[in-house]
């Protein structure tokens, strides 16, 4: 498997507190990879990292083996990378299908940018909720259909790698599912490489090849999905102590 994405012992400092401690993971193309972590271990550091929104103090970050730190976080996006950030963050006062417009800023000049049409019918495909609620102001869905919105904002630019930062936070159980049936999707049928933030280690680690346990900014356990899964210290801190089939 070619190594897509490859971070390389990153160093990250709010003023005098270091966030990530020198750290170093790979993703392969075709791959999901998922970092699991308590709040504040540094996930979304991480991620903020890889997509320029934040600036490393030490170490390397390189996309495809060029190195991205010249680039600005909008120029990431022609380069095949998309960000869905925590939180949703969607554009309350604009409609469905405004919001998945605004996915296709900056790369009008590519494939998906073209064809806007076709990429927002197969975001629609995925997301049929979105369909029905394509004319509806952003700030008036639920939760659950706001996250299906980034998600699908983030899909429009039809990326390579696809940064997700908790896609199930505070979301029900049924949405939760939606949610992860579609990373499997686009896994699965599109080869969409994805880096998958996330506390739910049991749903992270059903869909990961790969895994890493950030705590307090460093890398403390890494391996394979499955063996992650039946890590003694891993089933006790992430998974309630129980026994997950591979």
């Amino acid at each position: 498997m070619a190594t897509l994405l490859s971070v390389s012992n990153l160093v990250v400092s709010y003023g005098a507190v270091e966030a990530l401690k020198g750290i170093s993971l790979e993703l392969g193309e075709g791959d999901i990879v998922a970092v699991l972590g308590a709040n504040g271990a540094g996930k979304t550091t991480l991620l903020k990292s890889v997509s320029r929104l934040l600036v490393p103090k030490g170490g390397t970050i390189k996309l495809k083996g060029e190195d991205i730190s010249k680039f600005l976080p909008h120029q990431l996006l022609s380069h095949g990378v998309a960000h869905v950030p925590e939180g949703r963050h969607v554009f309350a006062t604009l409609t469905v299908e405004e919001n998945l417009r605004m996915g296709g800023y900056g790369i009008r000049n590519t494939a998906a940018g073209k064809d806007f049409a076709k990429t927002r019918d197969w975001v629609f495909e995925m997301f049929p909720i979105l369909k029905q609620r394509r004319r509806q102001f952003a700030g008036t869905l639920s939760g659950g259909e706001q996250q299906m919105l980034a998600i699908g904002r983030g899909l429009i630019a039809k990326p390579q790698l696809l940064l997700l930062d908790e896609p199930s936070l505070g979301l029900a159980p049924i949405i939760v599912q939606e949610i992860f049936r579609v990373i499997r999707q686009i896994h699965e049928e599109e080869g969409v490489s994805i880096l998958l933030i996330e506390q739910n280690a049991r749903k992270a680690l059903g869909v990961a090849r790969y895994g890493y346990i950030l705590e307090v900014g460093k890398i403390a356990i890494q391996g394979e999905a499955c063996d992650l899964k039946n890590d003694e210290r891993v089933r006790a801190a992430y998974l309630g102590g129980a026994k997950v089939a591979c």
